[in-house]
């Protein structure tokens, strides 16, 4: 675990170093970076609804789900601080999904294509689909602001955002507010910073 950390760390550590670079450059940076455009994602409302075409070829509906707990996970494969999450998320899926929780990975990175994540999913395993948000709008409207950064939505409404744990591992805050809700609890910390790579919004 200790070493898992120190990696996830340098990675952090990594892509700010690439954001300070970029900004020196005035480019784009890959790092931490806020959302743009309106937010409506609010901490007990309902939380956004969305129809989008995924890396399975299926399109998903939030209300089809609107009676689940579901996770949003914000994804880019390219993102290092994603790709040190893989099997952090993939755990986690496992283990929720065992409990009737969705899980669903939300990529809003303007230059992607459905094809090429279907294509990433078989070759890194990732377990769930990962939907195409390759105009931005489903990622505005949930505030999302790096990848990874996850949203829970409980029976609709929105009860958790932020990071899937602690930077250092300390708290596990997804697991604790998906526990909590599945036990029919309130959600200890509904909100915390996420970090990782900024989302790249179409401009």
């Amino acid at each position: 675990m200790q070493k898992n950390h120190l990696v996830i760390t340098a990675l952090i550590l990594s892509t700010a170093l690439i954001v300070a670079r970029a900004s020196a450059k005035g480019g784009s940076s890959s790092g931490a970076g806020k959302s743009e455009g309106a937010t409506t994602a609010t901490i007990g409302a309902s939380a956004p609804g969305f129809a989008l075409e995924a890396s399975d070829g299926k399109t998903y509906r939030l209300d089809d789900v609107k009676d689940k707990i579901v996770v949003l996970e914000w994804f880019n494969r390219e993102c290092p601080v994603t790709r040190a999450y893989h099997d952090k998320m993939k755990a986690a899926c496992e283990r929720y999904s065992k409990k009737g929780v969705v899980w669903l990975a939300i990529d809003s990175t303007n230059y992607h294509t459905t094809r090429e994540n279907s294509d990433y999913a078989k070759t890194a395993k990732i377990p769930y689909p990962i939907l195409s948000d390759f105009d931005g709008k489903v990622g505005r409207a949930y505030g999302a602001r790096t990848t990874p950064h996850i949203f829970i939505v409980n029976k609709g409404t929105l009860a958790y955002m932020g990071s899937l744990d602690e930077r250092n591992g300390s708290r596990q805050y997804a697991a604790e507010a998906l526990d909590a809700l599945l036990a029919g609890k309130d959600v200890p910390v509904s909100k915390t910073e996420s970090f990782g790579c900024s989302v790249k919004y179409k401009r």
